[in-house]
């Protein structure tokens, strides 16, 4: 993965709920996945990039958690 763990651990989703987000790789390439929307953001050269029209929504949209409580 990319990105530093302790840029990680201080990350969060832009949207109102600011969920943590964990490192995967998809599809070959590196992003960011929010826990609660499952929403996901790039990561390119190695920079997180966090902008809401860049994310690719999450199965209930963008900031929508994925299993609500």
């Amino acid at each position: 993965m990319s990105i530093d763990p302790k840029l990680l651990k201080i990350l969060a989703c832009p949207t109102d709920d600011h969920a943590p987000l964990r490192a995967e790789t998809s599809e070959g390439k590196d992003v960011l996945v929010c826990t609660s929307c499952l929403s996901t953001f790039p990561i390119e050269d190695g920079i997180p990039v966090l902008l809401r029209d860049d994310a690719v929504p999450g199965p209930n949209g963008l900031g929508i958690p994925a299993n609500p409580a």
